[in-house]
């Protein structure tokens, strides 16, 4: 199958990633977390207007009230502008010794904000739960890098990422009491030619898109976890993807620069070429299937 893949934004970004679509304003946000920057591009006027500048963001949703909650390098924060954020959680999480510097996160049905760490050198992270009340819930334990999540359309199913494992987990998510159990591997990259699972979303029929850090692509897997398709992009760091648009049957798709000119760090897959274009860049595709808005936070 043949895609046209656009590139909309080349702000160089070291790691850009989750990037998250506006239906209000009908525009798409991102970040890069180790460039400490949030973005916000608009496909209408073709613009991408830096709207943060400091803190690195590992992931971001839309709060119910207003604004943006942020996981951050440096804690939780609800955030509206560079001039108007509040901190409501910092320090480790508790009952653990696991600083909260998040990788990634998403809002949930409950009107929770799930985040992964990456606080461990990639040995011990953590994926969590902060409710509404401020509350934490432990969820995982010795990840190895924590990335994308997602909830199934039915909210039976919540899926977790572990990069250097190369396993997405699904476990069993029951809507009323918010409980997550039952972890069983979904997905599991056996291929030594293959790179790392980053980022992913769910779409309407209940399929995961994953991103394939260092393999230049977006893989789409039934809910059995059968490889249904692949989306080949001109950069090899793929990290994240988003559907958006008016009908949400566009792809939005983050990349990051990082490593570019570096020795390589060990996690590279066998055939990988390091004078390959990394990316840095917003691409996007639109596609014949739709996405699911995403779930807004309560704070």
């Amino acid at each position: 199958m043949e895609y046209h893949i656009e590139k909309l934004a080349s702000p160089n970004a070291v790691v850009g990633e989750g990037p998250v679509w506006s239906s209000e304003e009908k525009k798409i946000y991102w970040t890069d977390i180790y460039g400490g920057k949030l973005f916000r591009f608009d496909p209408l006027h073709k613009t991408n207007e830096i709207i943060h500048d400091g803190v690195q963001v590992g992931g971001f949703r839309f709060n119910e009230s207003g604004g943006l909650i942020l996981g951050s390098w440096e804690g939780i924060i609800l955030w509206n502008s560079d001039d108007d954020f509040k901190v409501i959680k910092e320090g480790l999480v508790e009952g653990t010794n696991i600083k909260i510097r998040v990788n990634d996160a998403i809002s949930g049905p409950d009107g929770s904000f799930y985040c992964g760490t990456d606080a461990t050198k990639w040995q011990n992270d953590l994926v969590f739960r902060i409710n509404p009340n401020h509350s934490i819930d432990v969820i995982d334990e010795g990840v190895k890098l924590c990335n994308g999540m997602g909830f199934s359309p039915d909210e039976t199913i919540f899926y977790s990422t572990d990069s250097l494992r190369k396993t997405i987990y699904k476990w069993d998510y029951n809507s009323k009491t918010k409980s997550i159990s039952n972890k069983k591997i979904f997905v599991k990259l056996d291929d030594e030619n293959l790179g790392i699972v980053d980022g992913m979303t769910v779409d309407s029929e209940g399929f995961i898109w994953s991103a394939i850090w260092f393999s230049s692509k977006v893989m789409r897997f039934d809910p059995d976890g059968k490889l249904e398709r692949e989306i080949h992009f001109p950069a090899t760091q793929t990290s994240c993807p988003m559907f958006g648009g008016e009908n949400l049957n566009e792809l939005y798709v983050t990349t990051a620069s990082s490593g570019t000119g570096e020795n390589p760090n060990g996690s590279e897959p066998k055939n990988y070429d390091h004078k390959a274009y990394r990316g840095g860049d917003l691409f996007r595709v639109k596609l014949d299937i739709q996405g699911k808005p995403e779930y807004k936070t309560n704070f």
